[in-house]
């Protein structure tokens, strides 16, 4: 009899605790659900900063070429007028 008291107790002891224990659970899926998103959307906006950095970057270099290039043909075409005044 005692035995079957004593599983009685015990059994309702870990049912009682059941609910417990899936609430703590869903409140530590959240929690780590929260910080994962937290953490994709700080690397996220790193990313955005890097492309940004690095199309400007480029644009530069892009607009550096142009100038360059444009002042080696202005050059060219000074000398050819230059031989064709001759």
């Amino acid at each position: 009899m005692k035995k079957i008291i004593v599983s009685l107790c015990l059994a309702t002891f870990l049912m009682s605790c059941k609910p417990e224990t899936k609430e703590k659970l869903n409140a530590a899926q959240d929690a780590v659900t929260e910080e994962v998103k937290e953490t994709i959307d700080s690397a996220k906006v790193r990313a955005e900063a890097k492309i940004d950095s690095i199309k400007e970057k480029a644009k530069s270099k892009m607009d550096s070429a142009v100038i360059k290039s444009a002042n080696e043909v202005e050059e060219a075409a000074k000398k050819v007028q230059e031989n064709v005044k001759k």
